[in-house]
């Protein structure tokens, strides 16, 4: 690795919340160390607004922020990833395209606080919860020393960071 900032890209089935939220922490707690993009298998058509309100307040600029698709990654001149991360199961367990470069792979799975029934102050919560746990997650990896170590350092390190359960501070979703 170089001392240009590390490219990621963050996947997940809709690019609404999960994925999103993680982009926003590579790009504010990195500080120009990483660049990070999200992406998704099956896009919605909009980002989730309580994910938009968490990067908000993290002080990411939102004012582009939408959700896209993972092929945009996959085109030739698409930017080329050191890295990418699934943040939900059904889009690990999808066939992702090729990526330029052949980047390291990890999946970090998260519950999807989007899918959080009740009102408002019940998702807010829920979204809250997940976005701590990414931030964990984002924070424990932006640690490792990438320079140091051979990609099979950094795989074996970034897998065992999405093996490692979330932290479980605030009761599993609240379903009606």
């Amino acid at each position: 690795m170089n001392d240009q900032p590390y490219s990621i890209l963050i996947l997940c089935t809709g690019n609404s919340a999960r994925s999103i939220m993680a982009e926003a922490l590579f790009n504010v707690l990195g500080e120009g160390k990483f660049r990070a993009y999200s992406a998704g298998s099956h896009p919605s058509s909009a980002v989730n607004p309580f994910a938009i309100e968490r990067c908000k307040a993290l002080g990411y600029d939102t004012a582009q922020m939408r959700s896209k698709s993972w092929d945009e990654f996959a085109a030739p001149d698409a930017p080329r990833m050191d890295f990418v991360v699934t943040v939900c199961d059904q889009a690990a367990g999808e066939t992702c395209p090729l990526w330029p470069g052949k980047p390291i792979t990890a999946h970090w799975g998260f519950e999807d606080p989007a899918a959080c029934q009740g009102s408002d102050s019940d998702k807010r919560e829920i979204f809250d919860t997940v976005y701590r746990q990414i931030h964990d997650r984002v924070s424990e990896f932006m640690s490792l020393p990438l320079h140091e170590l051979d990609h099979a350092a950094i795989q074996r390190e970034m897998r065992a960071i999405g093996e490692r359960p979330p932290r479980a501070d605030h009761p599993s979703f609240r379903r009606p």
